[in-house]
């Protein structure tokens, strides 16, 4: 095991716009980021990935403190890049670090999980393997913990504006 530095390298070698070692405890957990996919999101419930499935703010930030560091993640959709590329990306890095040594490895991506055309709500994840839940759903302020590690992220008002994600890969 080496510098965790090598990984923001590879996040970029794999099409990412930028990466970023920060400290998980200084990722802002609340409850109002859940309210927001309760009562604005379509999806609300439909995945196992989503809310109320999803982990809530309390344990994902009991979660976050049991981690040395955390590996942000930046892509920009637009011009034919797909959020469910990106968190494939996000999983196969995780992957990819955890085969290096760091066995508590584990990542969360960005927007509802598209791996499946409809989630099997009453049983097992077919693809837990690939499934993460997104940072929203379990209580991440995404636009803060952008805006604070020097990425951008504004509001998107019309599916042609160029929207930047964010997923992130917790480290141990």
């Amino acid at each position: 095991m080496g510098s965790l530095e090598v990984y923001c390298q590879r996040a970029r070698e794999r099409g990412m716009d930028g990466a970023k070692l920060i400290d998980p405890h200084s990722i802002v957990t609340a409850d109002w980021v859940r309210m927001k996919c309760q009562f604005g999101c379509p999806g609300y419930g439909e995945r196992l990935s989503c809310p109320p499935h999803a982990p809530g703010p309390e344990v994902t930030r009991r979660v976050l403190d049991s981690y040395g560091k955390a590996l942000l993640v930046h892509h920009q959709l637009g011009q034919g890049r797909k959020a469910k590329e990106f968190n494939g990306t996000i999983v196969r890095l995780e992957t990819e670090i955890f085969l290096d040594g760091y066995y508590k490895a584990w990542s969360m991506g960005s927007g509802p999980c598209r791996l499946c055309k409809e989630c099997n709500l009453t049983g097992t994840c077919k693809h837990s393997y690939e499934a993460r839940p997104s940072m929203e759903a379990c209580g991440i302020d995404v636009f803060k913990a952008a805006r604070d590690n020097g990425f951008p992220i504004e509001v998107v008002r019309n599916h042609e504006e160029t929207r930047n994600i964010y997923g992130i890969i917790l480290i141990e």
